[in-house]
């Protein structure tokens, strides 16, 4: 099965390398330095009527936590609905409750506002006090395709055994795993080989000399999927 590597973009000029450099997937955000926000609607009309491959939109009003009110909730539900009518392949968002748990009235509120688009849960997950039992409340709502996930742990590196676990569960049901948070171009292939993770989040180290406030590197990009195809 081919690897999905997938990348995180912030501006047209992003988005113009991922897909000539052989990214499989963008996520598209603002404020990259804050763990990604909602990028602005005009951004998100401007990369998905240019670039040729999936532009998966984050849906975040704000980095402070994941737990919403009334007020931004409403704001979310208006960013989903419009960002739905646009090419948009799917939207990433993430919803808890105070005692760290998915927050299931919010999650439904929003999964209704998409018409039927696809969603990513972001790295929310890693919050819980439970990820196979998180990993199993998502596991019931089929416009829930994939989860991005650290394994719970600051880098993916520190999660090994525990991403193989998830893995392992995930296959049982509709849910892909996307590993991200701590990867390197230096770790990828051993980290793929140990754990047949199928889809891959890189942000800074496909990014110029790895800066998180610099561009994307069309090198780094062809050398990310090289490492992931060459391990299949």
């Amino acid at each position: 099965m081919r690897k999905i590597l997938e990348v995180i973009a912030t501006t047209p000029e992003d988005a113009m390398i991922a897909g000539q450099a052989g990214a499989d997937r963008i996520e598209l955000i603002a404020a990259q330095q804050e763990g990604g926000l909602t990028p602005s609607l005009g951004l998100v009309e401007c990369i998905t009527e240019t670039v040729h491959i999936p532009v998966n939109v984050m849906v975040r009003p704000h980095s402070r936590h994941f737990v919403y009110d009334h007020a931004e909730l409403s704001s979310m539900v208006r960013d989903i609905r419009y960002i739905s009518r646009t090419g948009a392949a799917a939207i990433v968002t993430g919803v808890l409750t105070k005692d760290r748990q998915i927050d299931i009235t919010a999650l439904e509120r929003l999964l209704d506002a998409a018409d039927g688009k696809p969603f990513t849960f972001h790295r929310a997950f890693d919050e819980l006090d439970d990820l196979e039992r998180g990993l199993e409340i998502l596991s019931r709502y089929p416009q829930i395709t994939h989860i991005l996930t650290s394994g719970g742990q600051p880098s993916v590196l520190q999660a090994v055994d525990q991403m193989i676990a998830l893995d392992r569960l995930s296959r049982q049901s509709h849910i892909q795993l996307i590993a991200g948070a701590g990867l390197t171009l230096q770790t990828l292939a051993d980290f793929v080989k140990d754990t047949s993770i199928q889809e891959i989040h890189l942000g800074s180290a496909v990014r110029i000399n790895s800066d998180i406030n610099l561009a994307l590197d069309p090198t780094r990009i062809a050398e990310a999927q090289h490492l992931l195809q060459s391990r299949i």
